[in-house]
């Protein structure tokens, strides 16, 4: 998956679970939709914990 900022990752995740509440996707879709939503969370959780890890380095140097 090519670079994605965090709130453009949920903003697509959003897009996908909007489809999906309203029954736009047939079933080929939303296997597609489902594996690019896992990639799109694991991206998600892998910039929070960077960003998490960067800040108690911060507060520990203080």
């Amino acid at each position: 998956m090519k670079e994605v900022k965090y709130e453009e990752a949920v903003r697509q995740l959003e897009e996908i679970v909007v489809k999906m509440e309203r029954g736009e996707l047939d079933i080929d879709s939303m296997a597609t939709q489902l594996k690019k939503a896992q990639e799109l969370v694991k991206l998600c959780k892998q910039k929070l914990k960077h960003t998490d890890d960067e800040i108690k380095k911060l507060l520990e140097n203080q």
